[in-house]
């Protein structure tokens, strides 16, 4: 049964079938992304990130559920593909800020 994700969050999964420019423009100018033990702040920082991983691995994710917690919406997504442990399923932390994302936090 598909989620009902709020719209900036719904574009950042539909551009990370595309390209790291592509998710970086769901971002706000000076947001921050937290994955794997590292911080990426701003635009382009956020699209070399976004660019790497998909260089580094193939994969697919499908959100399967979301909630809410400390003002962040939570996004569980279920990603499998050529990457160590894979299937995994990661928590998507995200701080929306009007129609994009300030901040986001993936945490296994």
């Amino acid at each position: 049964m598909p989620i009902n994700l709020p719209q900036p969050i719904a574009a950042y999964f539909a551009a990370d079938r595309a390209d790291g420019e592509a998710v970086a423009r769901c971002f706000t100018e000076d947001a921050v992304v937290q994955d794997e033990g590292r911080t990426h702040g701003g635009r382009p920082a956020i699209a070399a990130w976004k660019a790497d991983a998909s260089a580094r691995y193939a994969y697919t994710s499908e959100p399967v559920a979301m909630d809410e917690s400390d003002g962040r919406t939570v996004v569980t997504c279920h990603l499998a593909g050529d990457f160590p442990g894979s299937p995994v399923d990661l928590r998507f932390f995200f701080r929306l800020q009007g129609d994009k994302i300030a901040s986001l936090e993936i945490i296994p």
